[in-house]
């Protein structure tokens, strides 16, 4: 499968992720966006995509948001809570918009949206714990 131009995937650095996903970003100014393609593989059995593929397409989104793309630090979800809004189907591009609400030494806090085309499917608001690695 071609995706968009402009976007990437780290392969390899989340075994989970690599399994549900891909998942893919792109910088867009001073932003990332957050994407994947909807395959039957993530689909429940309504052919509508799977909550907890939503989730964890979610929890991707705002770690990497939280953490700058982990160039200089690791994080783990303390809290999540989520709205599931529409539905999404196989075909769709899903994006993410994840927003960086506020960052202290050892938490952070995102909230953001999960879309397909204009369309809202998603909402969730999240705080992580920020992880220093080792040097």
């Amino acid at each position: 499968m071609t995706f968009p131009l402009g976007f990437t995937t780290d392969h390899g650095f989340d075994p989970a992720e690599d399994h549900i996903g891909p998942f893919y970003y792109k910088q867009m100014g001073d932003r990332r966006v957050y994407a994947f393609m909807v395959e039957d593989r993530h689909c429940n059995l309504v052919d509508v995509v799977h909550g907890g593929v939503l989730m964890t397409f979610a929890d991707f989104s705002l770690c990497m948001e939280a953490t700058d793309h982990y160039k200089t630090e690791d994080c783990v979800t303390v809290s999540f809570s989520c709205e599931f809004v529409s539905v999404a189907r196989i075909g769709d591009l899903i994006e993410c918009r994840a927003n960086l609400t506020r960052k202290t030494r050892s938490l952070a806090f995102v909230t953001g949206e999960i879309f397909t085309g204009d369309e809202v499917i998603f909402t969730f608001s999240s705080v992580v714990k920020r992880l220093k690695r080792d040097q």
